[in-house]
């Protein structure tokens, strides 16, 4: 793979903001430009990667504008604003959301009713609260293992040695379709750093995949956002999660749109 390729970190909360359908639609194509090249390098077909669009914190109006200029599917990652949001786009039948962020299993229920696409499994106690619920609507949902790559204590995500167990535990649940790993990367200028995030992911989601259960499919691999899915499709990622290059940036840090996790004296409601 190649090892040339930097971060766009540094462009992090400088996207311009996207206003109408044509600046959707211009920013939807250079991603695609962006996917395109990065697979190029590496010898990838383009459609091999699929593109999230990742809509958190934005108002109604510029979801409406990214869906005009073709996007299906959205990303959100905070429960209550995702569902506030579904219930008030539901006037367009065919947009689906994906559910990228910690869970808890009390908002398991919102989930189940909404989602087609959860990407941050990491507790047998949250795959039970989905499953349960999920049984009850009579639905299923997509769902990604996420696993901490980065090693920082603050993110959540399974410790990769604790992978392989956890994937053998999921098949009882049936309303749950395994479709392969996600994680964040290092936020770091320094692209070896972030790189071996995704090679991590990887090489684990390989070697998963001689041992996976019947039922359990391990082919995608979601990792990589707006400063470095190019790094990430180098090494293999087949959903890249862009926000900020599509949407604009954000007014507020990061730590707020992915929660960290708490000190073990504070409540777990406190860091949702």
């Amino acid at each position: 793979m190649t090892s040339e390729t930097p971060t766009r970190h540094d462009q992090h909360g400088l996207y311009p903001e996207a206003g109408t359908v044509e600046d959707f639609r211009r920013n939807l194509a250079t991603v695609q430009e962006r996917i395109a090249a990065a697979c190029q390098r590496v010898g990838r077909d383009p459609a091999s990667v699929r593109l999230l669009p990742v809509s958190k914190t934005k108002p109604q109006a510029s979801l409406r504008l990214a869906y005009a200029a073709g996007c299906r599917l959205l990303g959100e990652n905070k429960v209550q604003e995702a569902f506030g949001k579904w219930e008030s786009m539901q006037d367009l039948a065919d947009l689906r959301w994906s559910v990228i962020g910690h869970l808890q299993t009390n908002k398991a229920r919102l989930v189940a009713r909404f989602a087609s696409e959860f990407q941050a499994l990491d507790s047998l106690r949250v795959a039970e609260a989905l499953d349960r619920h999920l049984q009850a609507q009579g639905r299923s949902l997509d769902v990604f293992v996420q696993v901490n790559t980065s090693g920082e204590a603050s993110k959540y995500g399974l410790s990769p040695e604790a992978v392989p167990d956890f994937i053998q535990q999921l098949p009882v649940f049936s309303a749950l379709r395994v479709r392969g790993l996600m994680t964040l990367a290092l936020f770091s200028a320094e692209a070896e750093r972030v790189r071996r995030c995704f090679i991590l992911l990887r090489e684990l989601r390989d070697r998963l995949r001689q041992s996976a259960p019947v039922g359990i499919e391990l082919d995608a691999l979601s990792m990589g956002m707006s400063g470095d899915f190019e790094i990430a499709i180098e090494e293999g990622a087949t959903v890249v999660r862009v926000g900020q290059a599509i949407f604009g940036a954000r007014p507020l840090p990061d730590s707020y749109y992915w929660p960290t996790r708490p000190d073990p004296d504070t409540p777990q409601s406190a860091a949702d």
